[in-house]
């Protein structure tokens, strides 16, 4: 099928978004083909119309289940059969999802990258007829990365078992580094890359100093008029400020990963409808929502990177009218932002230690729990071995990252179903057991698709429709599950903990120190880099950020805080910026008086010189000692 007959069956579009059809005819030629979109380019189209277009299935590697989640059932909602495995399911789960590759219809199999070291994934793909390997997240496969996944590296791997299949690599956020790093990972033939710019022309950005956030939060929302979100830390002060904004009568929910899943979904719903204009959430709020009319997005505490900061200001303005990412910030947040490096980075000691803690909290023999899944409390577990629940969150993060446990956060799971037996052979059973007919008979008149893969089901309406108590239904499936008519899983509430490999004594447990240091460092130069986009006021929001991603030849966006702020004075772009780097030099080597910065700078008008030196001490770049000397001001740097 013609890619734009794709794209119009499927999506309802007449026309690709800039560059989507480009790579896609690059993956279409069977090159290897890496693309760097930022947030809300429409990654998700460019494997997924190839893969539409030819017979096969396309592997899809991503390591946020949430969006594999979102993602799945978004195909299935415009009639693809897509499905997913991932770390936590059962094995009967994992064996419906590689069948439906191997001998069904499905075109889309959604993989976690710790999936791939797998004898079961590895011998079942060399079965499937895949027609694309599509990468998500590339950016896990570079040690440069902001979140390097070791896993990603078994990717090359697997590639031998597929030797005429291309790959597609996406990413929202690379720097130049990471995308060289990528290609020579991912044993790219020859380099065909595709990059976007990371420019959003409708986009303002702002940073603001205020002793009093959540007055200018209430002033920025009314002025909107438009669909918000506001980003915070923690699941407590996502209830908080939606609770003050609506006693300020503006509407507002709050979002976080630990609330149920229907009471998201709702939210969710409610917001994407415009029935609700505020969302006030954590960084769970976000993947896969593409709702093209927000017009401003706060982050009331400092994002960890710049990374993280352009993907979440990026939710803002997609219809590509004119929209406001603002940071509101004050004294503490820059030492809030120490705290949680440190936090994030246990000693290795205590990693281990709460790695060694967890196997006795599950009374785990050595050497054994591979795959085993166990509920996890985490205010249970840390009571008992009297942890900070935060070091234990970071420290299992940590470990999630090495690839020994894997933490799902405690989204909940709906109870699924699926008839493994074959029609004719559950039709006899049926005949056998009289007490379960009416009972089976409801389920394959509810639910399609039973035969073919795990449906999600949900027992308390079977239960109305049977008038029994939905205990009963409960019991009726759990005997038809060792009766081995069926399989199935019951929902899931708490978070749980997935051991990746068997339970090692924590002598033996390898962290090594070179690998975490190399974390702890990268994680920290992209720390001061969001400290600095904060603190530095005399260069373009825009330009600071493009230039992070390595666009560097950027113009000023005219329209940021410190652009408005430079357009008041009688100075053009270019005077300012020569002036600037006339006076900058002096000024980093020593002290100096006005007069001297005018005598240095003797070419320029000696009015716009004064006026320059005026505005950067007007915006906390110069300071005035009381010896009447100026001096540059030092960006905040991290210590530890």
């Amino acid at each position: 099928m013609q890619i734009r007959n794709v794209l119009i069956k499927y999506w309802g579009y007449s026309s690709f978004r800039p560059m989507q059809e480009e790579i896609i005819r690059s993956v279409m030629d069977g090159n290897d083909t890496l693309a760097l979109m930022p947030t809300g380019g429409g990654k998700s189209i460019c494997f997924q119309v190839p893969a539409l277009s030819r017979e096969g299935v396309c592997i899809v590697i991503t390591p946020l289940i949430a969006l594999m989640k979102d993602q799945v059932q978004n195909l299935r909602n415009r009639g693809i059969k897509a499905t997913a495995v991932y770390s936590g399911m059962q094995v009967s789960e994992i064996e419906a999802a590689y069948s439906s590759c191997r001998f069904g219809d499905t075109k889309f199999l959604y993989v976690s990258p710790e999936r791939l070291s797998n004898n079961s994934f590895v011998e079942n793909i060399k079965r499937m007829n895949v027609n694309l390997l599509a990468i998500d997240e590339a950016h896990c496969i570079s040690q440069w990365g902001y979140d390097f996944r070791p896993s990603y590296l078994q990717i090359s791997e697997i590639r031998k078992y597929l030797p005429k299949v291309p790959v597609l690599a996406l990413t929202a956020t690379a720097t130049n580094k990471v995308v060289r790093d990528i290609q020579e990972r991912l044993l790219f033939k020859k380099s065909k890359f595709f990059q976007m710019s990371f420019e959003r022309k409708n986009l303002i950005y702002v940073v603001l100093k205020e002793e009093d956030k959540l007055k200018k939060l209430k002033d920025l929302i009314e002025s909107a008029k438009g669909s918000c979100v506001v980003y915070v830390r923690n699941r407590r002060k996502t209830k908080e400020i939606s609770d003050y904004l609506n006693n300020q009568l503006i509407s507002s929910s709050y979002y976080h990963a630990g609330l149920d899943s229907s009471i998201r979904n709702k939210v969710q719903d409610r917001w994407m409808k415009n029935s609700t204009q505020v969302i006030v959430a954590t960084n769970a709020f976000g993947m896969g929502i593409d709702k093209p009319d927000v017009r401003l997005v706060v982050h009331i505490d400092l994002p960890d990177t710049p990374e993280s900061y352009f993907q979440e200001a990026g939710r803002a303005g997609r219809d590509e009218r004119r929209a406001y990412a603002f940071i509101l910030y004050d004294d503490g947040n820059i030492d809030d932002l120490k705290k949680r490096f440190n936090d994030s980075f246990p000693p290795i000691k205590k990693i281990k230690n709460i790695y060694n803690a967890l196997g006795n909290y599950f009374q785990l023999a050595v050497g054994s729990g591979l795959d085993t899944t166990f509920d996890f409390d985490l205010q249970d577990f840390c009571q008992r071995f009297d942890y900070k629940p935060l070091i234990v969150f970071n420290a299992l993060k940590f470990l999630e990252k090495e690839e020994y446990v894997f933490l799902n956060d405690g989204l909940k799971s709906p109870s699924k179903l699926y008839i493994h037996s074959k029609k004719e052979d559950l039709y006899r059973f049926q005949l056998q057991n009289p007490f379960y007919d009416k009972f089976l008979k409801l389920l394959l008149r509810s639910y399609s698709g039973v035969f073919t893969e795990f449906i999600s089901i949900n027992e308390n309406e079977i239960a109305k429709r049977l008038s029994i108590e939905i205990e009963a239904v409960k019991s009726y499936l759990d005997r038809l599950d060792k009766l081995d008519v069926l399989k199935y899983v019951p929902q899931k509430y708490r978070p749980q903990i997935v051991y990746l490999k068997e339970r090692l004594d924590s002598k033996n447990l390898a962290i090594s120190k070179e690998t975490y240091n190399h974390r702890k460092k990268a994680a920290k130069v992209r720390l001061q880099s969001m400290i600095d986009y904060i603190g530095i006021t005399n260069k373009c929001r825009s330009q600071l950020l493009l230039s992070y991603f390595g666009e560097i030849s950027s113009k000023p966006c005219g329209k940021c805080d410190v652009c408005k702020k430079r357009s008041q004075l009688d100075v053009n772009e270019v005077e300012f910026d020569q002036i600037v780097d006339k006076i900058k030099p002096l000024l980093n080597k020593d002290a100096r008086f006005i007069q001297e910065l005018i005598d240095h700078a003797n070419q320029f008008d000696e009015e716009k010189v004064i006026k320059v030196i005026r505005w950067l001490q007007d915006n906390e770049t110069l300071e005035l000692g009381k010896d009447q000397r100026l001096r540059w001001k030092r960006q905040a740097r991290l210590k530890f």
